[in-house]
């Protein structure tokens, strides 16, 4: 498979960037004063890609925690970095990720680690929503901000994506007290800086028991690579 074909999408710059732009806005929340400006790329944080990272450190959660589904002791883990306004990542979750569920996670032949890799402040947004959810509901709200992508990630999403949280429990206060929040944001940044180290430049990318797989993996990829440690 070549994992450097074009559904990658690239830190540097987005298909949605070109054609919205940089300077939208999302939100001036009151209680700090913040103002979201979309689609403009995050900067880095100064670290450098390529370094040989050990395992262990691969495995080591970021400062807000993993958020894993399956068996602990599971044979398999994966673990995706993710943009919630990538549409090679939605594409993945849409098609791949519920047989990836079924036939691996839910049996205890595979754990699943979800990490944010955000690519521009709309996907910050929609991270942060996510970890202001909690735990039960993080995968839930994921799943439906990737289904409903093309709803949201539009020149002003402040509005789609508080109808959307609204769905997860979120009131207009504490949806603006999320985006204000200053700890899940520096966690969410912080789950990005320290990907670049593990040679993470795009989205979707995943590590399969280690091995690193850029791009949309399909359902017929993903199978074949689990099915390689399965085997015996």
């Amino acid at each position: 498979m070549d994992t450097t074909k074009d559904t990658e999408v690239r830190s540097t710059v987005t298909r949605r960037h070109l054609l919205i732009g940089a300077t939208a806005l999302i939100a001036v929340v009151a209680a700090g004063g913040i103002s979201y400006y979309l689609w403009t790329p995050l900067e880095a944080a100064g670290v450098q890609p390529g370094a040989a990272v050990p395992l262990a450190e691969l495995m080591t959660p970021g400062p807000l925690g993993d958020q894993v589904q399956g068996a602990d002791n599971a044979p398999v883990t994966i673990i995706e970095y993710a943009s919630m306004t990538c549409p090679h990542c939605s594409h993945f979750h849409e098609t791949t990720y519920p047989e990836l569920k079924e036939k691996y996670i839910d049996t205890g032949k595979a754990r699943f680690i979800f990490r944010e890799f955000p690519l521009d402040r709309a996907a910050l947004a929609a991270s942060m929503l996510a970890r202001c959810a909690g735990k039960d509901k993080f995968f839930p709200l994921i799943e439906t901000l990737f289904s409903h992508q093309k709803d949201w990630a539009v020149e002003d999403p402040r509005q789609p994506l508080f109808a959307i949280a609204k769905q997860a429990g979120f009131t207009q206060q504490t949806f603006e007290e999320c985006l204000a929040n200053q700890q899940i944001e520096s966690g969410v940044r912080a789950s990005r800086d320290r990907a670049q180290m593990f040679n993470v430049s795009s989205t979707p990318t995943f590590f399969i028991n280690g091995k690193i797989f850029r791009g949309s993996l399909t359902p017929e990829e993903l199978t074949r690579q689990i099915n390689s440690y399965l085997k015996g």
